[in-house]
Parts: C-alpha cells; structure tokens; sequence
C-alpha cells in the first residue's frame, strides 16, 4: 500500500490544485510500481509560512523580499 506525503507552504493551494496532484501521483505510483491506484494513499500538508524555512531564513520572510518559488 504505497503512502505519498506532499508538504506544501501554506499559500492558497486551491482544492482543484491538491484534487489534480492527487490524481497525478496515484497515476504516476500506478504506471511505475504496478500498484493498485484504490490502495495508493497520498496525503497533502499545508505549513505555514512561518514554520519553514529556507537558507536560513522563514519562507515568510523571504516572501516579504519577493523571494518566490514561482517559475519566471
């Protein structure tokens, strides 16, 4: 029974967006393991800001600096 934890920053993940990473790694677990998609568990964690960091320094703050992980 695969278990797949996804720990994202607290930035309004919308439930489409956790709906479609869902599916995506259920999918994915599937085609490259062979494993049976109703026994494959995947689990979304949202943290805040201020609870990770990053180089030292809260993904807070480095979000105050326009400090991103948006593609450019």
């Amino acid at each position: 029974m695969p278990y797949v934890k996804v720990e994202v920053t607290r930035e309004g993940i919308t439930r489409e967006q956790k709906q479609t990473l869902i599916k995506g790694i259920t999918g994915l677990i599937t085609e490259v393991l062979n494993k049976d998609p109703q026994l494959t568990h995947v689990v979304i964690q949202e943290i805040e800001l201020d609870d990770w960091g990053f180089a030292g320094d809260q993904v807070s703050v480095l979000r105050e600096q326009g400090i991103t992980a948006d593609k450019k």
